[in-house]
């Protein structure tokens, strides 16, 4: 197989559409290959690249079903709770602290029960 076509930014031809632009039509690549690339230059840096699908060969996105929604609405509760605490946090613990706020800076003056 050949090399893939190179195109420069903002000058692919219709027909060609990134993963973000397929979803925004209710796309997904559905299997296919990268049909292109898409090069955005810098300088003194490699330049920047995005995988382009062909939109005549995209498949429509799969509906949720009732198990996936459920499985979706466990996996974002499961990012509350606080692992050292076991709390929900009410909000989506930080990935950079790894636990709720008063886990990880805890104020001295007034000590938490647990």
């Amino acid at each position: 197989m050949g090399a893939l076509p190179v195109f420069r930014w903002r000058l692919a031809p219709d027909g060609y559409a990134t993963r973000r632009q397929l979803r925004a039509r209710g796309l997904r690549p559905g299997g296919q290959g990268v049909a292109a690339t898409l090069e955005r230059p810098r300088r003194r840096r490699e330049p920047l690249v995005a995988y382009l699908y062909r939109v005549d060969l995209a498949k429509p996105v799969r509906p949720m079903t009732p198990g996936r929604w459920a499985a979706l609405a466990a996996a974002n509760q499961a990012r509350r709770i606080c692992p050292q605490c076991r709390r929900d946090a009410g909000y989506v613990i930080p990935a950079s602290l790894g636990t709720c706020v008063p886990c990880a800076y805890p104020d001295p003056d007034s000590p938490r029960s647990v």
